[in-house]
């Protein structure tokens, strides 16, 4: 009974706080939000990204970590016929093609998470990151599948994603490097990595992602002059 008052005591303070917007768009999403630094409210910027680093550091590592365990069962042979299929579609990958999936099935570099979500969200301050835990600049194209941006083009349908979490975000712009088209170089870039036994880096896999933006490769030396710039390389470790 405590914890139904305590829940229905926050959604009140949800609707008449001057402080809780219409941008927050579910109790969970908000309670969610409520765990990250105010990034708007730390004025230097040292202590901006070390606060930004420290929040993200744990979930990018959590997503990383679940993909190596993910990519290990996949190339021991440790998962039954429908979990291969329901990866095979998840990935989009041909069924029963297991290089192509364990090409797919591999970790985007800490460094290079990081720097994305840095440029992104303006370091965790952009309106998208604070109520829709989209650190990633992430679009999707349903009606109503997320936040229509205040100066989209005439004719465009695509919306910035909203989630519930920042984990769910990390996941899901996981999920698109390693199964959309558009990041087919990035894949190759990271197999031969593997295929050479050598590291796999932020600053390499930055080549592969001309595509994210519109400005090209402009982006991509923006990404690497960023991960340079701040020495996050010493985050991939995996």
């Amino acid at each position: 009974m405590n914890v139904l008052k305590s829940k229905l005591l926050i959604a009140c303070i949800c609707l008449v706080s001057t402080q809780v917007s219409a941008e927050f768009w579910s109790l969970n999403a908000w309670l969610e939000a409520q765990k990250a630094p105010d990034f708007d409210n730390i004025q230097h910027t040292r202590e901006r990204k070390r606060a930004f680093f420290d929040y993200l550091l744990p979930k990018i590592n959590k997503q990383n970590t679940e993909i190596i365990r993910l990519r290990h069962s996949i190339a021991r042979d440790q998962l039954d016929a429908i979990e291969l299929q329901t990866l095979y579609r998840y990935y989009r990958v041909k069924p029963g093609d297991k290089t192509a999936l364990l090409m797919a099935v591999d970790i985007v570099p800490t460094s290079l998470v990081l720097a994305q979500a840095a440029y992104e969200s303006n370091w965790g301050r952009s309106r998208f990151a604070k109520h829709y835990h989209n650190f990633f600049g992430l679009w999707c194209f349903t009606q109503g599948c997320g936040v229509v941006p205040a100066k989209r083009d005439v004719g465009a349908t695509h919306e910035v994603a909203k989630f519930r979490s920042a984990d769910r975000a990390i996941a899901y712009y996981m999920r698109s490097l390693n199964r959309n088209p558009a990041y087919q170089v990035f894949r190759e870039i990271r197999q031969h990595k593997r295929d050479k036994d050598l590291p796999i880096s932020g600053l390499a896999l930055s080549e592969g992602l001309v595509n994210y933006a519109a400005i090209g490769y402009d982006y991509v030396e923006t990404l690497q002059s960023i991960i340079r710039y701040n020495r996050l390389s010493k985050y991939d470790t995996l």
